[in-house]
């Protein structure tokens, strides 16, 4: 769990609007930055350790105040989100900040990494600190919460893959609004619905978009139905104008999707969405009618049905986890029979990815696929605790297994590199890395991590490496 007082000692000076202005100095002015692109860095002027990808908005000028979205990437990739969200910015007038720092791991990083990007862009930029706005994916995502719920400064958080455990609080007012996405072959999509469960229950302004895929950032047109949302909300509580043309053409969307689900014959899910969006647009439209149909459809048999289904799957997943995940954790006590239980977690690992891709039936596949992705972020992060404690001979065992988990995962290719690399396993290493590159998706960004990677430096320059990295020694 993160430590408190350390949260509350790095962010506290978010809960002042005045505290961020602090950086600057009499008479000092920033250099200007270019709109209408992203700045894959822009370094902290005073903390140049410390960088940030930004977006700002064609139309961007000083003189006006703007809504800004902090994102966090479990990974430190700063313009992953930016990618995403770039064109919904554009149209609604956002500025996008994605931290270049902030991964998981120690809370101290993340901490620090958010002070920094907060502290720089208010020294630099004209923002609203009315719409402040947190986004985040996996571990970025449980940041992103934590900050909104101890500093209480956010208007709202845009959770990517992950939920939280929301504090209760004492008004009647929820401190901020979440918008919620998740794959739906995603492990955590059970947790994201239980949050969205609760926050109903807590009173909070919510909104979960399921999207079609795995453990990622929501695609481009999830991020606009976010950012979008985000504003209607605005409108509700005043910090933004009220704008007709938008509210209408926001129902309509909403309503049109809900039409569209219930088209397709998907009528739990159908109640999700007209109860949605008759939510949304209460105090800002007439919603009667989307009210009445959620109502309507709640008392169907086939909704009941769903519910009992969608606990169901959720059931199966913790089922098809349990034995595989319990292995997992053995091997994690050093056990003198070791050997044997990696081999019987590596033969059950890759059983369970012949069921997924063998099974036919989407309610079957779903689940599996939760529980193979579920596993295989277990044995990541259990790798890179062992590479943390420089245990690298078990680290890569773990990542290993998330290869056989996922053999197509770069991020379980590239960390069994390391690791062997680490354990002076140079055969294996150039294997692994030759695995790596015929499954990357972006050759460039290999070559740089080759190149980068401490871990690689006794390998740079020999014939088998030079020639993954697609140079030659020879002159």
């Amino acid at each position: 769990m993160p430590n408190f007082r350390l949260l509350l000692a790095a962010l506290s000076f978010i809960a002042s609007p005045l505290l961020p202005q602090q950086g600057r100095v009499p008479g000092e002015r920033p250099p200007p930055l270019q709109t209408g692109v992203i700045l894959p860095r822009v370094a902290a002027t005073k903390q140049p350790e410390q960088s940030y990808a930004l977006y700002l908005p064609s139309q961007y000028v000083p003189d006006k105040r703007w809504p800004i979205v902090y994102a966090f990437d479990p990974g430190a990739r700063g313009s992953a989100p930016l990618e995403l969200m770039k064109e919904a910015a554009e149209r609604h007038g956002y500025i996008l900040v994605g931290s270049n720092n902030s991964r998981n791991g120690s809370w101290k990083i993340e901490a620090e990494a958010a002070e920094a990007i907060v502290q720089d862009t208010h020294a630099r930029l004209s923002i609203d600190d009315r719409r402040v706005y947190l986004a985040g994916f996996s571990g970025g995502a449980r940041v992103a919460a934590q900050i909104a719920q101890v500093c209480k400064y956010a208007a709202g958080v845009l959770l990517n893959g992950a939920g939280f455990h929301p504090i209760a609080f004492d008004s009647k007012d929820a401190p901020f609004v979440v918008f919620a996405a998740v794959g739906t072959y995603d492990f955590n999509y059970p947790e994201d619905v239980r949050t969205d469960e609760e926050l109903e229950k807590l009173g909070y302004q919510h909104f979960l978009r399921p999207f079609e895929g795995p453990h990622q950032w929501a695609p481009a047109a999830t991020m606009e139905e976010g950012l979008a949302w985000f504003r209607l909300q605005a409108m509700k509580n005043g910090r933004e104008g009220r704008d007709d043309s938008f509210i209408v053409l926001q129902a309509a969307k909403e309503t049109d999707r809900a039409r569209a689900l219930e088209q397709s014959g998907d009528l739990y899910a159908t109640w999700k969405e007209y109860r949605q969006a008759a939510q949304m647009l209460a105090g800002l439209a007439d919603n009667a009618a989307l009210r009445a149909r959620a109502d309507a459809l709640e008392k169907d048999k086939a909704v009941r049905d769903g519910a009992k289904r969608e606990k169901q799957e959720f059931t199966e997943q913790e089922d098809l986890s349990r034995e595989i995940s319990a292995g997992l954790f053995e091997l994690q006590q050093n056990p003198p029979n070791r050997p044997v239980i990696h081999d019987t977690v590596e033969k059950q690992l890759a059983a369970l990815r012949g069921r997924a891709e063998n099974e036919k039936r989407e309610e079957k596949l779903r689940v599996i696929k939760r529980a193979v992705a579920g596993l295989l972020v277990q044995a990541m992060e259990m790798g890179n605790a062992r590479l943390d404690q420089k245990d690298a001979s078990h680290a890569k065992d773990y990542f290993e297994l998330a290869s056989i988990a996922d053999p197509d995962s770069m991020w379980a290719l590239g960390n069994l590199a390391v690791a062997r690399a680490l354990d002076g396993d140079r055969k294996g290493t150039i294997n692994a890395l030759r695995r790596a590159k015929s499954k990357t998706k972006n050759p460039g960004r290999f070559a740089e991590w080759l190149n980068e990677e401490p871990a690689f430096a006794k390998l740079r320059g020999t014939p088998e490496f030079s020639a993954i990295l697609g140079t030659s020694t020879q002159r």
